[in-house]
């Protein structure tokens, strides 16, 4: 008999400090960088994002997404059998101990429960999942808990309007079960790494020093282009693997960068914005976070019902993107 996996529950969590566009442009005028709410919402389609407490870590954040994944699966942190997080913001310097291992602790998982981070930036979420039903469909493993959480707002040069103004903190998650039904269809994953300096921090640590900028950096044009095709492109390759077209696609959950982007893929994929979830004007981007969020904010509307056909993907630094199809 063959093993699937299927979503069995979802959850997420936002900080509590809520930053309009008009909040974020009097903070940045204090230190001498001018921006306005229209200049933002035109160029992104962000209006709020939300970021995270000075002692809130991403482990934090993850946790709580995580706890509420659980419940709305009905069970707890004891029936887990792996942890997987996708993060490029990791609690610790050098990314260990790794973050899932401290969300491990945090939940109260029993040791037998496996537990490791993914980092792929903003398609880790894709690279998470789909590692997750691998796993599942070999028989490693029943129940996975699948995290993506970020607290970007610490990686962002408040002096540089292209970025600054772009992303917030928050988290989602998924818990995956194996079943005798198809749950998730098939997945793709890509990278390029000699696209890796369009979208990257530079900085690197050594004896105790950071050598050049700790902050991320992103040439724009460049990540829009190049986000737009390959979108298109694993969208395609992953609904052939699935024997899905465009049209039997109920909901696109993509990875809430820019509505620009969003809509450019939905364009060429011949969807509606109609049968797309989009969160990015609230929740800005939040990188490997913004799928499981916006996944969560679907089923939670109510629009995202069980025996729906959805097309998650994304794309970030690395340059890595992912696509998964699924029947939730």
């Amino acid at each position: 008999m063959s093993i699937f996996s299927r979503i069995a529950g979802t959850g997420s969590y936002l900080p509590a400090l809520r930053l309009t566009n008009q909040d974020l442009v009097e903070r940045l005028a204090k230190s001498g960088l001018e921006t306005s709410d229209e200049w933002i919402t035109t160029r992104s389609g962000i209006s709020a994002r939300h970021f995270a407490a000075e002692n809130e870590l991403t482990s934090d954040l993850a946790v709580k997404a995580a706890q509420a994944a659980l419940t709305s699966a009905g069970i707890t942190s004891a029936d887990l059998d792996l942890i997987i997080l996708a993060t490029s913001t990791p609690d610790h310097l050098g990314g260990f101990p790794s973050t899932a291992c401290v969300v491990q602790d945090k939940l109260g998982a029993h040791t037998a429960c496996a537990a490791f981070d993914v980092q792929a930036v903003c398609a880790g979420f894709t690279y998470a999942l789909a590692t997750a039903d691998a796993f599942i469909r070999s028989g490693s493993y029943k129940k996975v808990l699948v995290i993506g959480a970020e607290t970007f707002s610490r990686i962002l040069d408040f002096q540089d309007r292209g970025t600054c103004v772009l992303f917030g903190d928050g988290a989602g998650a998924v818990v995956l079960e194996a079943t005798n039904e198809p749950g998730i269809l098939s997945t793709a994953l890509h990278a390029d790494g000699s696209q890796r300096d369009i979208l990257c921090v530079p900085g690197r640590s050594g004896n105790g020093v950071v050598h050049g900028s700790p902050f991320m950096t992103m040439d724009g044009q460049a990540v829009f282009k190049l986000a737009v095709k390959v979108l298109e492109q694993v969208a395609h390759e992953v609904l052939a693997k699935a024997n899905l077209t465009p049209e039997r696609i109920d909901w696109l959950v993509p990875h809430q960068a820019n509505i620009r982007i969003m809509e450019g893929t939905a364009k060429k994929m011949g969807m509606s914005m109609d049968k797309v979830i989009v969160t990015v004007h609230e929740h800005g981007n939040t990188s490997a976070a913004s799928i499981p969020l916006a996944l969560d904010v679907g089923v939670r509307s109510g629009q995202i019902q069980r025996g729906h056909h959805l097309l998650l993907e994304g794309v970030g630094g690395g340059f890595a993107w992912g696509a998964v199809a699924l029947r939730y």
